[in-house]
């Protein structure tokens, strides 16, 4: 459509977010992007603004969010100290293929490069985080502009792009027209590869196949699914994707990252195909790149990957597919040549069910039992959300994840990113149940975000998993330095009186038989409720490994 009429600049760009399908976004408010927050407050009807508290808050949430609805996710922060607290949301989005648009609000046309008040050169400070960097001086170009950047956002590698907003440009009154609504190019899978891919299929003993990542849907796993379980072909999936296929299907394998079943490990090191479907077979995935090397001696490797940047960029690669990730695992399942049979897919899921199963670490307030409870308590299609630590391990290994999105989880190892993004989570899926699981360091990095879920009337569960310490890094401590913890020790506050102040529902476990009752009672309520879980920092990793077993002999 045309729009003659004139419209100021943050008018124009409040109307582009609507063509292009924006309904909600996240801020922290500035200054220098008042004409934007003047024409939300005609647009309330269109487009939600949640109001955080800190923009590291507003970065995961909108990265969460673009993450759940495959569209990018909206953050308007302030320039300098607002953009600089942004910026770890769009690393995790880099890291993680996930969309998402930071707007920055900025120092007038005429002031630039005086370093006035919070001026910094986004350009070189976002150049290597985002996909795009751009500054709109011109408000005529704001729709050529806005749609560029959502273009770029969902294309190829899905990741962030940074836009700065002239504070002046803002205000600017002119008539321009609108651009349209950008879809996300078409990228169908070339037969002659389809055909290579399976010659290679049908001459491999032992193949698997990695998953989950870059433009991966429920719809691709439900796909990948058929396929696979028709040949009996094991699917294990990258870190923290475990939600990019059914993990009750009978040839999922379990997950790959940090502290994976040993028995998928050996798999994957001595299969002789190995498929990478929408993986880029990062550090985590590979375990530094150890369990996969990128020459792979011995091993054949077919990468499908939305990216063609990213194919033979760091592994060396036998075949090559660029492709969306749904529509080559649909071509995948109604591919009507013969396809091979492989037994080592019911194998590897048996393997998964015993590894997932709860085992007992004799600690006084069992997070394996904790896991085992909410499995029983939850629904299927619960969202779990985290951030980084070695917390998240218990439920990387003993939860059943649902459909996506039903994993929340920074493959950037980001701190923090836990309850922004199940506060994101709630708000876009209000009638699902939404647990937030953070390490006691990790919750005091965003915990003040609950005032942002208690102004908007989230529904979301909380457990504070409290070791008073760092555990990760005390745990590589205890490898290099035994028995000579430093930096690494905290004094925390009492997290349910924290939680209580936001207006919350809370309770204390301190022991194994108290978390199902504490569970029963969260699950009956809405709102927000927080579990306060004091465990034992002897006990760091899931399957009961005690601190000094991480220590060198």
């Amino acid at each position: 459509m045309t729009e003659r009429k004139k419209r100021t600049g943050g008018e124009i760009l409040a109307d582009q977010l609507i063509i292009q399908g924006c309904d909600r976004l996240f801020t922290v408010p500035g200054e220098s992007f008042l004409a934007v927050l003047d024409a939300l407050h005609d647009r309330t009807d269109a487009i939600e603004t949640v109001i955080c508290r800190q923009e590291g808050g507003v970065s995961f949430m909108a990265c969460a969010d673009g993450a759940m609805t495959g569209q990018p996710g909206i953050a308007f922060v302030t320039r300098g100290p607002g953009a600089t607290n942004a910026s770890i949301g769009v690393h995790v989005a880099h890291q993680d293929s996930q969309p998402m648009i930071l707007f920055i609000g900025d120092v007038a046309r005429s002031d630039r490069d005086r370093e006035g008040f919070q001026e910094v050169d986004f350009m070189q400070m976002f150049g290597p985080l985002a996909k795009w960097v751009a500054r709109i001086d011109d408000a005529q170009r704001i729709p050529e502009y806005i749609a560029r950047a959502y273009a770029t956002a969902i294309s190829g590698r899905p990741g962030p792009v940074v836009l700065v907003l002239p504070e002046d440009m803002l205000r600017d009154r002119l008539a321009t027209p609108d651009r349209p609504k950008v879809t996300r190019p078409a990228q169908p899978v070339c037969t002659d590869a389809m055909q290579q891919m399976m010659a290679m299929l049908r001459a491999a003993q032992n193949p698997i196949a990695i998953i989950g990542g870059a433009d991966w849907t429920q719809e691709a796993g439900k796909h990948l699914q058929s396929f696979a379980e028709t040949m009996g072909l094991p699917i294990a999936c990258a870190f923290r994707r475990q939600d990019a296929f059914p993990n009750d299907s009978a040839v999922y394998a379990g997950n790959l990252g940090y502290g994976p079943n040993p028995q998928l490990i050996e798999r994957v090191k001595h299969a002789d195909l190995i498929l990478a479907i929408g993986a880029r077979l990062g550090e985590a995935t590979t375990d530094g790149y150890t369990v996969i090397s990128p020459d792979h001696p011995g091993q054949k490797l077919i990468h499908i990957h939305p990216d063609p940047n990213e194919l033979n960029s760091v592994y060396r690669t036998d075949l090559a597919i660029a492709a969306d990730m749904p529509e080559f695992c649909k071509t995948a399942a109604l591919w009507d040549d013969a396809l091979p049979r492989f037994g080592n897919g019911v194998e590897a899921h048996q393997q998964w069910l015993q590894w997932s199963a709860l085992q007992e670490n004799g600690a006084a307030l069992d997070l394996g039992a904790c896991v085992a409870a909410m499995r029983q308590s939850c629904p299927a299609d619960t969202i779990i959300c985290n951030g980084a630590g070695n917390f998240s391990g218990w439920w990387h290994r003993y939860w059943p994840y649902g459909p996506m999105p039903s994993q929340l989880a920074p493959t950037a190892g980001a701190m923090g990113y836990g309850v922004p993004a199940a506060i994101a989570a709630a708000l876009r899926f209000p009638d699902r149940n939404v647990v937030a699981v953070a390490g006691d360091g990790d919750f005091l990095m965003n915990g003040q975000e609950l005032a942002t879920a208690a102004q908007h009337g989230a529904n979301l569960l909380i457990l504070v998993i409290d070791n008073s310490g760092y555990g990760t890094i005390r745990m590589h401590q205890e490898r290099d330095y035994p028995a000579r913890p430093s930096g690494t020790q905290l004094s925390n506050p009492d997290f349910a009186t924290f939680g209580k102040a936001f207006g919350a529902w809370t309770a204390t476990i301190e022991q194994t038989d108290e978390f199902a009752p504490a569970l029963e009672q969260a699950m009956a309520r809405t709102g927000i409720r927080l579990l306060h879980l004091k465990t034992d920092m002897e006990y760091l990793t899931a399957g009961g490994a005690r601190v000094s077993s991480f220590r060198k002999q």
